[in-house]
């Protein structure tokens, strides 16, 4: 019993550490989600060269999209012209950081890992968008996407006031995508701080290399977001891990798992794939030695929280709010509704999709997206659960629909009344 009241105080420290920052990152997210829309990000990602590369990266740091939410955004880059290349550095870069992750590593971590960390994933971004260009031939550049509908792109939703849009991403449809992740990780940040002795990891991993190369093989397989990661690592490093073997977490965790790599092996060669893991690997580890060898030179020292403080009433408060934010996006049933779709039209042909591997709105709003810019398709309502998409249109290609879902990584099944039905 007492190490669960243990496990519970180190639980409600760190939310109170993070709450605070992590409110200012939704609602700045928020604000991301109104200003940079899918047209401006892909007006700028097309054409050959490296400039798009470079333009990919930097898109990507502030993004809060995490590793689930990334692959069909990136998928729909790509079939709307973006070149290998560029969509490789945005899938680098993008679920290794974001301006909520940003803000919850200083909480935590401090000033020098919350720069550290995006600039990493900044280098990963260049140097893996760099190799595909280089090493994957004329595939690497611009693409036509054989298998997406060819329609004007829009900008998603857009519903409401410029306020409400706002709110409604950063503290309804963000948290909703991480609350279960970030409520793990910090579970799990309170089970290590409560049973783990102190300097345990450091007598059994050691420093240097090896280390290292254990949060790699860790990291790599497993997927926790990028914010929820965060008080892991903390935790880490409070039992001895050293700042860089953590950075080698902090950057695999988010970025990788056997769906991201499965998914990116099928919408593009599997050469890039190959790139993909080998330029994570490569950066985590050579930014984790940085990182420690920084934190090596004299006068310079790393401790957990090393920051000046927020009051404790401000932690209080905000991890109270905090919570009621998670407990409403947990409670509010994950269903079509104003947010997911665009009212079906009266009449016209009826399709009905069935689609696996949907886990989180950005998946949804993507597969909105792409079905509604099929010819002939007038509205599409996308539902995370149960995994569905019905769709209404006046002479619309239902193959070419699926296509359109597929080429986003998703598996698709038309329902058996579907094609040729008449909606009266």
């Amino acid at each position: 019993m007492e190490a669960v009241w243990t496990v519970a105080l180190e639980f409600w420290a760190v939310l109170g550490e993070m709450a605070p920052y992590l409110l200012f990152g939704f609602l700045f997210a928020g604000v991301l989600s109104v200003l940079v829309s899918p047209a401006l990000v892909e007006r700028h990602l097309g054409g050959s060269g490296l400039w798009p590369v470079v333009k990919a990266a930097v898109f990507g740091i502030p993004l809060p999209l995490c590793s689930c939410g990334v692959i069909p955004v990136g998928a729909s880059l790509r079939a709307h012209g973006a070149s290998r290349a560029a969509t490789t550095s945005f899938l680098l870069s993008t679920p290794q950081t974001g301006i909520d992750s940003i803000l919850v590593t200083y909480s935590l971590l401090g000033p020098v890992f919350a720069v550290f960390r995006p600039v990493a994933a900044l280098v990963n971004g260049l140097i893996g968008g760099a190799a595909v260009a280089l090493l994957a031939g004329r595939h690497a550049q611009g693409s036509t996407a054989a298998n997406a509908c060819d329609a004007p792109c829009c900008s998603g939703d857009s519903g409401g006031n410029v306020v409400t849009r706002i709110f409604k991403y950063g503290l309804i449809t963000l948290p909703r995508d991480i609350s279960k992740s970030l409520l793990i990780g910090l579970v799990v940040a309170g089970v290590i701080a409560a049973v783990v002795p102190d300097d345990f990891f450091a007598g059994l991993l050691g420093a240097g290399i090896g280390s290292m190369l254990v949060m790699l093989l860790l990291g790599i397989p497993i997927y926790v977001c990028a914010t929820a990661s965060v008080p892991v690592a903390a935790a880490l490093i409070a039992k001895g891990v050293t700042p860089g073997a953590a950075l080698v977490f902090l950057m695999t965790g988010p970025s990788t798992n056997a769906a991201t790599v499965a998914t990116i092996w099928k919408i593009m060669v599997p050469k890039t794939a190959v790139i993909y893991l080998a330029s994570v690997a490569v950066t985590a580890l050579a930014s984790g030695i940085a990182l420690d060898a920084f934190f090596s030179m004299d006068g310079v020292s790393f401790a957990v929280h090393s920051h000046e403080m927020l009051p404790g009433w401000v932690g209080t408060v905000s991890a109270v709010v905090l919570l009621g934010v998670i407990g409403l996006s947990l409670l509010r049933p994950v269903k079509a509704g104003p947010a997911d779709v665009v009212p079906a039209a009266a009449d016209g042909q009826m399709a009905t999709l069935e689609i696996s591997g949907m886990t989180c709105n950005h998946c949804v709003q993507s597969v909105q997206r792409a079905v509604q810019e099929c010819p002939g398709v007038l509205s599409a309502e996308v539902a995370l659960s149960p995994g569905r998409a019905e769709v209404r249109g006046k002479a619309f290609d239902v193959e070419a629909v699926r296509r359109a879902v597929e080429g986003l990584g998703f598996r698709v099944q038309v329902g058996p009344s579907s094609i040729g039905q008449g909606v009266h």
